[in-house]
Order: C-alpha cells, then sequence, then structure tokens
C-alpha cells in the first residue's frame, strides 16, 4: 500500500502528522483526491468535509474552515483555520452559530458584517454536516 507523508495543521493545533493512503479535501474546484505520488500543486481550501484514510484503518472525516493544500514531492501540507473531528463538534453550539448568522445575514449590516455571518454560517453548517454523518 503506497502512503505519502500529510501534514494537517490548524492555527491551534496540529490535527495530524505522519503517513496517509488517501486524502480528499474541499477546495473551490470541487473535492480534490490525494493519493501517493500525486503531482505537485496548491489549492485553497472551502469549508468541507476532509476525508482521510490512514494505514490499516478505515475512511475518516473531519470537518475543515478555509485554508490551503500543498503538495510537492509526496508530502502534502493542509493548512487550514480550524478542523474538528466528528466527536469534537458541539452540536448545539454550531445550531446556534448557524441561527445567529441566519440572524446577522437579515439584518441590514456592513458588507464586511455580512460576510463575516456568511463565512460564520457556511463554518456551522459544514460542522453540523459532518456531526450528522457520525450519527448514520
Amino acid at each position: 500500500m503506497n502512503t505519502f507523508q500529510v501534514h494537517i495543521l490548524a492555527v491551534d493545533r496540529t490535527f495530524y502528522e505522519g503517513p496517509c493512503v488517501s486524502l480528499t479535501v474541499p477546495t473551490s474546484d470541487g473535492e480534490q483526491g490525494i493519493l501517493a505520488h500525486h503531482s505537485s500543486m496548491i489549492a485553497a481550501i472551502q469549508p468541507g468535509i476532509l476525508r482521510y484514510q490512514l494505514p490499516g484503518q478505515p475512511l475518516q472525516m473531519a470537518s475543515v474552515s478555509p485554508g490551503m493544500v500543498k503538495v510537492e514531492n509526496n508530502d502534502v501540507m493542509v493548512l487550514v483555520d480550524s478542523v474538528e473531528r466528528p466527536e469534537e463538534i458541539d452540536a448545539a453550539r454550531a445550531k446556534r452559530e448557524a441561527d445567529e448568522a441566519r440572524e446577522i445575514l437579515l439584518q441590514k449590516k456592513s458588507r464586511q458584517e455580512y460576510r463575516i455571518a456568511q463565512a460564520t454560517l457556511a463554518r456551522a453548517l459544514n460542522r453540523l454536516r459532518v456531526k450528522a454523518r457520525d450519527v448514520d
């Protein structure tokens, strides 16, 4: 089984560093699958579901916020604002954040407040999607 080195880093912590069999990241062009010896690339990561398989383990997933991925010489660097496993997600908090963001979007606010609310809503909804898939 071919593997590559992956470094999944959030602003506040190292999520995972080590060998990986496959990695799928949500990018602005759709989901990007990465296997061993993938060609070099850099891409923007969008809020979504990160899927990864470690050697000898089942496919796992995590919620990621915006960031970037760089692939070079069988080494993958994922840099994101935040990354959470399903069991780390507080569904009630994510639902509150989504509701608050929706309320802000309905109010007449500045462009900056509107964009922040859009980003907050996207992140909260993504976290809820990941948590819901963990329950299935």
